[in-house]
């Protein structure tokens, strides 16, 4: 079993969600259904990044980083392209 460490871009506001998930496609759904209160009015959402993990701790551990202070500066760089196209 696979663990997701993953971005979402919200189409409304350009804000961005970051979470982990065992069921990367039934998580991503949920989101777009308004599922999540945390994520429900800034639907629809595309999904942007993920990141493939065998062990949950580690998923959790980079979800964690990745909404700290130097983590989102990460997401930034890695998606330079995507968000200088959009």
């Amino acid at each position: 079993m696979f663990y997701y460490t993953y971005v979402l871009k919200s189409l409304k506001n350009n804000s961005l969600y970051i979470g982990y998930s065992s069921d990367l496609r039934k998580r991503f759904a949920s989101h777009n259904a308004g599922n999540n209160k945390a994520t429900k009015p800034f639907i629809p959402y595309e999904l942007i990044h993920y990141e493939a993990f065998l062990n949950r701790v580690d998923a959790k551990r980079r979800e964690i980083y990745l909404k700290s202070g130097w983590g989102i500066k990460s997401v930034h760089k890695m998606l330079l392209r995507y968000f200088e196209s959009n």
